[in-house]
């Protein structure tokens, strides 16, 4: 593996030539890492890359080191006086170093990967690699420049130089670079670059159109009976080539037919590119093919300037829309995703036409809206129940002065969507890497630590209490930056990467906010549809906020010590119930079981109180047992949709507005079935009369009074196994609402849809609680990964 005759048929003049050597440790212990770079005068050896790595089944710490020519006599020498030689003590010379080492070896370019040895790529995937450089003589990056023009390589048009590395972006495979860690000597390190939106936004046209392409080549887009998510915006731009095979032209819409169905803004492109992908860096910067398991259509809800809707319209508006796509594929299955919104003008959380108007179509009703009171046309079925994702409305003016996570707190969710029963969606951040984006934001910083809400979303943290947790989800939406002088800006580095409208000018932009966690989340919403095609609407929203976690800053300020139930629920009430993820959406695991019980109860009877559910689920008892004092956590999410009172004189109250209400509760492990009974009765009894719930608290995070606001019901216990193992038992009972107090306008004959979601976790990593219950209900136990 010498370097210099290879190097000089190349052209190239190496900086020094030498070997890159790797260093195992003994299972269990660490490298003499001093030795191993012993930073002495002179072309010496030079330790250039650390990991660690499984080897055998055992932990091992290992080290590559580049060794020039005529040095390695410096390792030589030590392994020969370790033989010979022994010290004063009587131990062999160098044993601390030698006795460490269980192999060496020449390096491959897999030995210089020091990110998670599991996620090294396949020989022949390309993707961009960061490539770390030994920065000595300047002359490392027209080297590499040389080699990748013979090796087919393509470089990042920026670099970093720092004392002693110099990084370069290389979009390649591991086979490529394999031959260059035999033709260069100044590699260190190599790991998988992390791209941000503006690397692609501030390529050339000509080059974004060369990413799209390839992305467009590698994708396979839904069938036609496939799940939809529908676009209720500005209008989608088709013909760009991400979209145009997901979004057929039939498909577009406009609630007034002379203003068009394509984009004028630019707003609902961008959203649909979201919707269909999720954020596009992803997809572009990952090799392999993009298989898509949903649609698209599009309805353009807002005409081009000048013309605007009438605010007191928006109701209706929204229905035309839903109607227009229902009209053209009526057996299609579709979730609506809206990222439009009004400012609220201080109701909070009082409902409006507009969101009255959203929570009668999830219902499947059909109105009319006057004087901004919604007039009831038909009796419509269960099977027109729908699912609206709506956003939870931006921050428009920016202080640098102020802290954003009260500024947030102060501004209400705007509306519509402080609507019952649709999906109100926040935007947190994990984008924080604002040097990215080049010199003009040298000594920024973000606004928002990872992790912490994005500075654009509202809360509900305002609202009186009778009304909805919101937004109940937060998903991605983009950072700002400030500057040492309290400046705000947003950089591309700090947003997400989604379709351009003019894709003739350019094909990728950047969006943010609220909208675009909405479009992400709205892409969620179609997987889960896609890969489940008999859950309701409820059942997809259950699944979305059941799915969502806080990330550690949002679990930090909710579990801190010392914060009650009321202090927590106006943390949720900032961070709905965290980020949604596809894997715990989609999927059980052997230490994290999910369990989704679907049923229709009828609440009342001639103004009584009339069925209520008691459910024995398929429960890992035994495994519960033998966990004993092992801590678990259950989490129960509880989705309906309830029918809001058309008259504008009921929506101040939170009985009259709501048709209905149900209610979970779980056996506690000392209780009979019969007290389970006869507690669940009183506190029916209770909520019907207006008196504070008891209910079951202890363990609980928000307990039975925070939980129960809205048609969408979550909390989570944490205790023991021994303790859940008995509370297989739960009730699901409605209180009091409208319908009970019109009996003449009652629906429940029809029946009231819920889903109820269950899940057990333990951070036990050898319990099993999936099998015992798969075998409960008849599900194969043998998996396909």
């Amino acid at each position: 593996m010498r370097r210099r005759q290879t190097s000089e048929v190349l052209g190239m003049t190496p900086a020094s030539d030498g070997v890159y050597v790797v260093f195992d440790s003994v299972p269990g212990f660490d490298l003499v890492l001093t030795t191993l770079d012993p930073q002495i005068a002179g072309d010496q050896p030079e330790l250039v890359a650390v990991q660690r790595v499984v080897v055998g089944g055992e932990a091992v710490e290992r080290a590559t080191v580049f060794v020039p020519d005529g040095k390695i006599g410096y390792f030589v020498k030590r392994f020969e006086e370790y033989a010979s030689e022994n010290t004063p003590t009587g131990a062999p010379k160098h044993a601390n170093f030698v006795d460490r080492v269980a192999s060496v070896r020449l390096a491959t370019i897999e030995a210089l990967w020091t990110d998670d040895p599991n996620d090294f790529p396949a020989d022949d995937a390309f993707l961009w690699w960061e490539l770390w450089l030994r920065h000595r003589d300047g002359g490392e990056l027209d080297r590499l420049a040389a080699l990748s023009e013979r090796l087919g390589v393509r470089l990042g048009e920026r670099h970093l130089v720092f004392d002693d590395r110099a990084i370069v972006l290389a979009w390649a495979t591991a086979t490529q670079l394999g031959s260059a860690i035999d033709l260069l000597d100044d590699l260190a390190e190599v790991r998988r670059a992390r791209l941000t939106a503006e690397f692609f936004t501030a390529a050339e046209p000509a080059e974004q159109v060369e990413w799209v392409t390839d992305l467009a080549d590698r994708t396979e887009p839904a069938g036609d009976g496939a799940p939809a998510v529908c676009v209720l915006d500005t209008g989608v731009n088709r013909g760009h080539p991400l979209l145009s095979a997901s979004l057929d032209s039939d498909d577009t819409h406009a609630c007034e037919p002379s203003w068009g169905a394509t984009d004028h803004d630019g707003h609902g492109t961008g959203q649909a590119g979201l919707a269909l992908y999720g954020d596009l860096l992803a997809a572009l910067e990952t090799p392999g093919a993009v298989r898509l398991r949903h649609r698209l259509e599009s309805v353009k809800l807002l005409p081009p300037p000048p013309r605007a809707n009438d605010p007191d319209l928006y109701g209706a508006v929204t229905a035309d829309a839903v109607h227009r796509v229902e009209i053209q594929a009526p057996l299609r299955r579709r979730s609506f995703s809206m990222a439009i919104t009004a400012d609220t003008n201080g109701l909070g959380g009082t409902p409006t036409s507009w969101s009255a108007s959203l929570d009668a179509l999830a219902v499947g009703r059909a109105f009319e809206t006057t004087n901004g009171e919604l007039q009831y046309l038909d009796e419509s079925s269960m099977d027109d129940h729908r699912l609206f994702l709506v956003s939870a409305g931006n921050i428009r003016e920016f202080d640098g002065d102020e802290g954003h996570l009260d500024r947030s707190d102060l501004e209400p969710i705007e509306d519509p969507a402080q609507s019952w029963n649709a999906l109100t969606v926040g935007a947190y951040t994990e984008l924080v890497d604002v040097g990215a984006s080049g010199a003009d934001f040298d000594d920024w910083t973000p606004t928002a630590a990872a992790g912490e809400l994005s500075p654009y979303s509202r809360t509900s943290v305002t609202f009186p209490r009778q009304w909805p947790i919101k937004p109940e989800i937060v998903m991605e939406g983009g950072n700002t930056a400030r500057s040492p002088g309290g400046d705000i800006d947003w950089p591309d580095s700090l947003q997400l990467l989604t379709a351009h409208h003019e894709p003739a000018r350019r094909m990728l932009t950047t969006t943010n906010a609220t909208s675009a966690a909405t479009a992400q989340a709205s892409q969620l919403a179609g997987v889960i549809a896609a890969e489940y095609p008999s859950f309701w609407p409820e059942t997809i929203r259950a699944l979305l906020v059941h799915s969502a976690e806080w990330t550690p800053a949002m679990r930090a300020r909710i579990t801190a010590a010392g914060v009650g139930r009321r202090e927590r629920e106006a943390l949720v009430r900032r961070y709905g119930f965290g980020v949604p993820s596809e894997e715990r959406a989609l999927r059980s695991a052997g230490d994290a079981l999910t369990l989704v019980l679907q049923d229709t109860i009828h609440p009342f009877d001639d103004g009584r109180l009339r069925e209520m559910h008691t459910h024995d689920l398929p429960w890992p008892t035994q495994a519960l047992e033998d966990l004993a004092d092992a801590p678990v956590r259950l989490r129960v999410t509880l989705s309906y949709f309830i029918e809001p009172y058309p008259a504008r004189k009921g929506w101040k109250l939170r009985y009259r507005y709501a048709s209905h209400g149900l209610r979970f509760e779980l056996k506690e492990p000392s209780e009979t079935n019969e007290d389970f009974l006869k507690r669940i009765n009183k506190r029916a009894l209770d909520e019907e009369e207006g008196r504070p719930t008891g209910g079951d608290t202890a363990g609980w995070l928000l307990g039975s009074q925070a939980r129960s606001r809205g048609s969408l019901h979550a909390d989570f216990w944490e205790g023991t196994a021994i303790e859940l193992a008995s509370r297989g038992r739960t009730a699901v009972f409605p209180v009091t609402g409208w319908w009970k107090e019109r009996p003449a306008r009652d629906r429940s004959d029809l029946g009231v849809r819920y889903a109820l979601v269950i899940s057990i976790e333990t951070p036990v990593e050898t319990a099993d609680l999936w099998t015992p219950v798969a075998s409960q209900v008849g599900i194969p136990t043998t998996i396909v990964t």
